[in-house]
């Protein structure tokens, strides 16, 4: 039985924990979720999802609590799977590009750099085929304040493609999207990440 940690500070938080509830039960795999408030519940989790929300609201919540701490010591210690979509993905890389006043502190985990709000602000959100590298199929994704992964350097690599722009990527066991996966009916993100953390082929 393993578990899924769900970061329960802002964004789409109830979203992800169905999502991966539903994951589970269609792949039979054997697991549960639980919600993420303070640096103790990091323990007990075998992979974490960082929703997507204010990425400078989440980041100051994250290391406040301590939970920051305790996520970059798993992963880095254990090889822990992290998920970050949307804010999460930016709260993952290891370079911010931002024009906004109030900077970003983020958990620097992964060797990319993204710029925030690169679509454009909520009035801007839109669905639009993404076109993912290994998956066979394109994938419907919802963009709301969207960054972009302007760049990966070393073992991080591209994975998801969007009019020539990068909005996806993984290194090891680490997978940061633009989009919100939690948003739609279709769990192969979520299913994907399910197999880092089981550590299945």
């Amino acid at each position: 039985m393993v578990k899924v940690g769900v970061i329960a500070a802002q964004g789409a938080i109830s979203e992800h924990r169905d999502a991966f509830k539903k994951a589970f039960k269609e792949t039979g795999l054997k697991g549960d979720v639980v919600l993420i408030r303070d640096k103790e519940d990091v323990s007990a989790a075998d992979g974490i999802a960082i929703p997507g929300g204010e990425s400078t609201t989440i980041a100051k919540y994250l290391h406040r609590t301590g939970i920051a701490g305790e996520i970059i010591k798993k992963v880095t210690n254990e090889n822990m799977p992290v998920m970050g979509t949307c804010a999460g993905c930016v709260l993952l890389a290891k370079e911010i590009i931002d024009d906004q006043s109030e900077k970003v502190n983020p958990l620097s985990l992964m060797n990319m750099s993204v710029k925030r709000n690169a679509f454009g602000r909520q009035r801007e959100s839109f669905e639009a085929t993404v076109n993912v590298e290994d998956f066979g199929k394109p994938y419907h994704a919802v963009f709301i304040r969207a960054p972009t992964i302007t760049k990966t350097w070393g073992n991080c690599k591209p994975i998801a493609m969007f009019e020539n722009k990068i909005v996806g990527a993984q290194q090891d066991n680490l997978l940061a999207l633009s989009f919100h996966p939690e948003l739609t009916s279709d769990l192969m993100f979520h299913k994907y990440f399910l197999k880092l953390v089981i550590k299945q082929p």
